[in-house]
């Protein structure tokens, strides 16, 4: 019988954000792969946790993930996890999750921490339909190119980025994409936890001036900020296109979910919109 490999979801910061599942799952597998060994043993001293580390990280994964198969094979247990958050999201855990189905062994999630997660939620924008993109290509043409792609996806974007970056980003983020409503969450769970919202031109401006330290998160909305005479353009349309739709029987709903999307906004967004011009 196959042995279960296991993704457990580490804090990003705050050590108190892990799960009792996680911390007994780290107690009782055979092995715990993780990107730093060094890491991962501060978080388990700090648990009272004795457990054999193995390192897994973007170098050696293709090696360790045959290593692991045939631990499987034999029936052990293995964790996986990374130096903070979630295994596999923008860490290494992908080729030995494809492995593991390969020969079918369990492979379990153990959810926890995911930092694009906790800093959509409080960036005040959109979470009714996300886009997340990883980080954004080190070159300024890549990334251009990059941002170029998701244009026009219907949805909040939301990358990673380093804090020797973001302030070339934001400016490209600003050419490419116009000057949509953005944030940009800094430490998120750490003591230093800062979130610093507006639009793309002013965040753009505000980083281009300052010393950045610490982990980054940059989520952007789906649209450009509009002014306020094309705002009230904009809601006069989208309240006749509304109408347009209930008089050919659409319900009411309905035709509010359709004229969001025909206009590029998120329903909850028309339903603003719809809520102020009628008021």
């Amino acid at each position: 019988m196959f042995g279960t490999l296991y993704l457990v979801a580490t804090p990003i910061g705050n050590l108190s954000d892990i799960s009792n599942r996680a911390l007994q799952t780290l107690e009782t597998v055979d092995l715990i792969a993780c990107e730093d060994t060094r890491h991962t043993r501060k978080l388990l001293n700090h648990y009272g946790i004795s457990k054999k580390l193995v390192s897994y990280h973007e170098h050696n994964e293709n090696a360790r993930a045959e290593e692991f198969v045939e631990l499987l094979k034999q029936g052990k247990s293995i964790a996986v996890v990374s130096d903070a958050g979630t295994p596999a999201i923008c860490d290494p855990a992908l080729i030995i999750v494809r492995k593991a189905h390969e020969i079918g062994a369990k492979v379990v999630a153990i959810p926890g921490a995911v930092a694009f997660v906790n800093a959509l939620i409080v960036s005040g924008l959109p979470t009714d339909s996300v886009f997340f993109g990883g980080f954004l290509p080190s070159k300024k043409t890549e990334r251009q190119k990059r941002l170029l792609e998701v244009k026009a996806v219907p949805a909040t974007l939301v990358f990673y980025e380093t804090p020797h970056r973001i302030a070339k980003s934001l400016i490209d983020c600003l050419e490419i994409l116009g000057n949509r409503e953005a944030a940009v969450a800094r430490e998120i769970t750490k003591l230093h936890e800062e979130i610093i919202r507006g639009s793309l031109e002013k965040l753009a401006e505000k980083f281009s001036q300052m010393i950045v330290k610490g982990e980054i998160v940059l989520v952007i909305n789906r649209t450009e900020i509009q002014n306020s005479k094309l705002k009230t353009q904009n809601s006069k349309s989208l309240a006749a296109r509304v109408a347009e739709l209930e008089a050919e029987g659409t319900d009411r709903k309905l035709a509010l979910k359709k004229a969001a999307k025909e206009f590029g906004l998120a329903r909850s967004e028309a339903y603003r919109i719809l809520q102020t011009d009628k008021n």
